[in-house]
């Protein structure tokens, strides 16, 4: 069965509040965009810039509109503050597979456990509501700290695809990791959960 991205879906716990990604949002957005440039040094599309940051919400809105991805806008429960965004994406329903990533935070809510908790309530929508069988998750294999924090969530690692794809500085290679759902529903998602308690 085909999986409809047009419903509005919120997923929260007591840290993390995902909703879906508005053009309204772009005002609350533009404050990373414009002062944390960096934060899209390894990403395939920057949203650095008001005029990137733009195109970036509108492109990930036609995406979702087409049935390939649903991107989120992430809160901090926290702070009560917009953190950053993250998003489904290249979804197959011939695979039953979806990937996770266009994932970003504002410098001050990295390392402080954010990401583990939005990403305990992706892969829970993505296993357990949506029945996915893989997520899959790629980065710049240059971003180590990307790779690290895919990794302590229980991420593995399958390989390197050599310069596949373009970038705003050149050509890069990616990193391949994923989830198998069987993985998330037999030990990796009480593992994570026990991260997130501690």
């Amino acid at each position: 069965m085909e999986i409809d991205f047009t419903p509005d879906i919120i997923l929260e716990n007591d840290r993390a509040l995902l909703r879906p990604l508005r053009l309204e949002d772009f005002d609350d957005l533009l404050v990373f965009s414009e002062n944390e440039p960096t934060l899209w040094i390894y990403s395939i599309i920057s949203a650095a810039g008001a005029e990137h940051l733009r195109s970036y919400i509108e492109k990930a809105l036609e995406d979702r509109a087409s049935n390939k991805s649903y991107p989120f806008l992430i809160v901090d429960k926290q702070t009560q503050e917009v953190a950053g965004s993250t998003r489904f994406y290249d979804y197959q329903p011939t695979h039953n597979t979806v990937q996770l990533g266009y994932t970003w935070y504002g410098k001050e809510f990295q390392g402080t456990g954010l990401n583990k908790n939005c990403k305990l309530l992706m892969l829970n929508q993505a296993f357990e509501t949506w029945k996915f069988d893989r997520v899959e998750f790629r980065a710049d294999y240059n971003n180590k700290r990307s790779i690290a924090a895919m990794k302590s969530i229980g991420c593995i690692e399958e390989g390197v695809l050599r310069s596949n794809c373009a970038s705003p500085t050149g050509r890069r290679d990616s990193i391949i990791l994923s989830i198998l759902k069987e993985e998330w529903l037999g030990e990796k998602k009480g593992k994570l959960e026990k991260k997130i308690a501690l």
